[in-house]
């Protein structure tokens, strides 16, 4: 996309809003922070403690903030070094800075057309849904203090954008090179995403993408699609065809909900019987290295390998890559272009295609009906 001045334009927005999940930054934090998470379902304050085992090993301080002040410093330089006058915002779902909070500031500001990033990259109820349930919320809370409530839309999944995939080949060629060189040549790729219940899994994505047999629905389709561009790329970049899977981690549901597998844990413990000479994990599902990647891959399926003697190693996240940053403001871009009635070029690697600007109606429907923003319903 060019970047001279017309084209730089993010009319009829007025602002970016990067919206995470939040994450506590000391043990003080933890269980009000697992409250929040959880709020609703009636866990014990005992359990809370014992789920928030794995932030208590960081000092309670999971990575998600200080990474998401990284790439707001990444969006805010790249938009200034194309010309983009557009502010970015930050709020959280879970933890500060709330959700709520920022958006009072920005209706403060006078923002009245503000577009949403979501650190998240692809279709599921938990990845797409319950995002736009909190900004349901959250502008609700605005109208209650008569405060002026403006318009949000939600930029498109970006899982297949060039600026999210490229970062991600790189990231699994680097971990390649830091494998011993006698068992490179023989690595798989465990691709890995967040297990969700197969049943949210199945009914991802629109209405036409659900599925009734336990396949995953758009949520598992994209990681698919995705994971195929990564290992052709890291083919041609090698000139090995290395086996790869999906599989999944971070499942945290009831033992008789059925939930995606395998487990990357036990995936670790088939490569080995299977005589694999490596393996690098590639966090696929996640954008940046929080506490999900920190402790269930860097430390508990790392702990497997070396139980197993399997050598394993880690890629990187996107993280605050200044591609990632450059593709969120061809997404602005993009999705102004759009409301403005033009045609723009939606960028696109994959069979897939790009992915829709808005969730129709029946999009990763919720477990109850509840109001959602940035969609048709």
């Amino acid at each position: 996309m060019s970047d001279h001045t017309e084209a730089a334009t993010a009319a009829p927005y007025d602002a970016l809003l990067l919206l995470s999940f939040g994450g506590p930054e000391g043990t003080d934090d933890v269980v009000p922070f697992l409250e929040n998470v959880t709020r609703g379902r009636g866990i014990p304050r005992e359990r809370l403690k014992e789920v928030g085992q794995h932030y208590f090993l960081f000092g309670g301080v999971s990575p998600i903030n200080a990474q998401n002040r990284e790439l707001l410093q990444a969006l805010r330089k790249d938009f200034a070094e194309h010309g983009l006058d557009l502010p970015v915002y930050w709020g959280n779902r879970n933890w500060a800075p709330y959700l709520t909070d920022t958006l009072r500031e920005m209706a403060g500001d006078g923002r009245r057309r503000v577009l949403v990033l979501a650190t998240s990259a692809y279709a599921s109820y938990s990845g797409c849904r319950q995002y736009r349930e909190n900004l349901a919320d959250s502008l609700a809370a605005l109208e209650a203090e008569a405060l002026p409530v403006p318009r949000v839309d939600k930029l498109r999944h970006y899982f297949n954008h060039p600026g999210f995939v490229r970062p991600m080949v790189d990231g699994v060629l680097a971990a390649l090179a830091e494998l011993p060189e006698e068992v490179r040549a023989g690595a798989h790729l465990a691709f890995t995403t967040h297990s969700i219940p197969t049943a949210a899994a199945d009914t991802s994505g629109p209405a036409d993408a659900h599925t009734r047999d336990g396949s995953g629905g758009a949520y598992v389709a994209q990681h698919l699609d995705a994971a195929q561009v990564i290992a052709d790329a890291v083919r041609e970049a090698t000139g090995a065809d290395r086996p790869w899977k999906l599989v999944y981690q971070s499942r945290s549901g009831a033992p008789h909900i059925p939930w995606l597998e395998p487990d990357i844990c036990d995936h670790l413990e088939e490569l080995h019987a299977s005589g694999a000479a490596a393996a690098v994990m590639v966090p696929i599902g996640f954008v940046s290295d929080h506490m999900e990647v920190r402790y269930d891959l860097d430390t508990e399926a790392t702990a497997k390998a070396a139980e197993l003697g399997l050598p394993v190693a880690r890629s990187a996240t996107v993280g605050a890559d200044p591609r990632f940053a450059a593709a969120v403001r061809e997404l602005v871009l993009e999705r102004a272009a759009a409301e403005r009635g033009l045609t723009p070029e939606r960028c696109a690697l994959g069979r897939l295609g790009a992915s829709h600007d808005v969730c129709p109606v029946g999009c990763c429907p919720a477990r109850s009906p509840r109001p959602a923003a940035a969609g048709a319903e």
